[in-house]
């Protein structure tokens, strides 16, 4: 009998393990992929006498549905040519099928709305519409083709062109959204499909704030921005970044910047102080800003320091400049910053005693403002398309980041850019309906839209249902309300929202 102890203890332990490992969310894996495109745009006749072409860059990351087709979103900007601020946000569907192992074909689809600049963006609705020829060098691959772009909401800008893309294979981890708050003990993670490296990344909400040094009107003024920032750790210290932000206050309403790039991290005082430099390119302009073409350099670096568990203040000093230097400014800021360990149980740089898992939204809409008024025009409805992200920060309470383009109601250069916070009611097997309040608040401005300086605050509540494991039906009303503008009216919302969770190690 004795002898027999120490296998019944096996046994027993070998169960608890195998019942403990089943308990686990099971890891999921979405193909996806990134995407930089170009287009030299024929401009129309319009304010500009000869205009040259107008240099327009997009921005996207697609989800692949099945083996061939794909959708996602995307944002352009103006870099070349005289339209410096032109901006527009939309969504792309596709279908992509392989020649022979490096050849294949890409034929796909965007719908967005934008404008600005002055220029001649109707109600800001245009399509996409591509046909590509690709190779695949297996980091990365190129391919180009024909496009055609048509502003057809009462614009003047369409016609044919070439695209030429580059795309990055990104796939991610995932668990379903129903297991976000589970928390689960290193030990028992470590026994099933996530143990493997974490990958680190971080969002940032800031103020930043832009001191103009260059010769014009606008020398001496300082534009105040709010934005949000996004980091993915290509390694312990290399990081690729995404930066947006919106004008508030400081000059007219209407600027805003986005910025792509990359950087190099140094952690000390035992990972409680970093110090961050960055180098970022990318579009912006607006609000009687001359960027020259629209595209902008972003040097910058900062310092960081832990308040508690994942979240840190952060201090920016850098530049933000055109390269020819007829727009350039000194740039500083600060911001709250929350870092993520997330998709793997074991880092070089940390060691976890648990994990829990985080519930992230992405919610894809249409806005409908009610006799928004105009700073001249006549008073109309508003049209915009409009993208959220929402990062849980437990089961009822969410952050979240929005940026939004007109698409109809003639104001296609109208903007938003907001962060925000809120509440939402627990998930249950019983119901498929869940509600929500939040409140954004930010920069918004262009399109003859009465929002004085740009500083909108938008509060609204909603509900969600449920239709898939990954995918809700959304809808919502609210109230928009420009403080130092005439901007102010009720709207509502219908849209989707995609759901997942990650795997976030403490």
């Amino acid at each position: 009998m004795k002898k027999s102890i120490p296998l019944i203890l096996v046994l027993i332990c070998s169960y608890l393990s195998v019942a403990q490992t089943a308990h686990i969310p099971e890891m999921k894996i979405q193909k996806g992929f990134m995407k930089i495109d170009f287009l030299s745009i024929n401009m129309p006749e319009s304010t500009i006498i000869n205009e040259p072409n107008m240099g327009f860059t997009g921005i996207h990351y697609n989800l692949f549905l099945n083996k061939y087709f794909y959708t996602g979103v995307g944002i352009y900007g103006a870099v070349r040519g005289k339209r410096g601020g032109f901006f527009t946000l939309g969504i792309n569907a596709g279908y992509k099928k392989y020649i022979n192992e490096k050849f294949y074909i890409d034929t796909g689809f965007h719908f967005g709305g934008g404008g600005g600049a002055g220029a001649p963006d109707g109600g800001g609705a245009f399509i996409l519409p591509h046909l590509n020829l690709g190779y695949n060098f297996n980091y990365f691959s190129i391919d180009t083709g024909w496009s055609y772009i048509n502003f057809f909401d009462a614009g003047l800008i369409k016609g044919n062109q070439l695209n030429l893309a580059i795309e990055i294979p990104f796939d991610f981890k995932y668990s379903k959204y129903k297991n976000a708050g589970i928390n689960f003990s290193s030990e028992i993670l470590n026994n099933s499909a996530w143990k493997t490296a974490t990958k680190k990344t971080s969002f940032l909400v800031h103020f930043n704030n832009l001191k103009v040094k260059s010769e014009g009107p606008l020398k001496g003024n300082t534009i105040r921005l709010a934005g949000f920032e996004f980091v993915n750790y290509l390694s312990n210290n290399w990081f690729a970044f995404l930066k947006v932000d919106g004008a508030y206050s400081g000059i007219k309403a209407g600027y805003m910047d986005v910025f792509l790039g990359g950087g190099y991290g140094l952690s000390f005082n035992k990972n409680r102080t970093n110090i961050i430099t960055k180098f970022g390119f990318g579009a912006g302009g607006g609000g009687g800003v001359e960027s020259d073409g629209g595209f902008l350099l972003y040097p910058d670096i900062s310092i960081e320091q832990q308040l508690f568990n994942n979240l840190y203040i952060a201090l920016n000093k850098g530049y933000v400049l055109a390269p020819s230097r007829l727009f350039s400014t000194s740039t500083y800021g600060i911001g709250l910053k929350y870092y993520t360990e997330r998709n793997g149980t074991f880092s070089n740089e940390k060691t976890f005693n648990k994990g829990k898992f985080k519930g992230v939204a992405v919610i894809l809409k249409q806005d409908w403002y009610f006799n928004a008024k105009r700073e001249t025009n006549p008073t109309a409805d508003l049209h915009q398309i409009s993208l959220q992200i929402n990062l849980d920060l437990n089961k009822n309470l969410f952050i979240a980041g929005q940026t939004s383009f007109a698409n109809f109601g003639n104001a296609g250069a109208y903007g938003e850019g907001l962060v925000g916070m809120g509440i939402q009611t627990s998930t249950t097997s019983r119901s498929n309906t869940t509600f929500f309040t939040q409140i954004l608040a930010g920069a918004a401005g262009g399109g003859n839209l009465d929002t004085g300086e740009g500083l909108i605050i938008k509060p609204s509540l909603g509900a969600d249902y449920k239709i898939s494991d990954t995918l809700s039906l959304r809808s919502a009303l609210g109230y928009v309300t420009a403080k130092g503008g005439n901007l102010s009216n009720p709207f509502i919302n219908f849209g989707i929202r995609y759901n997942f969770s990650f795997l976030n190690m403490k």
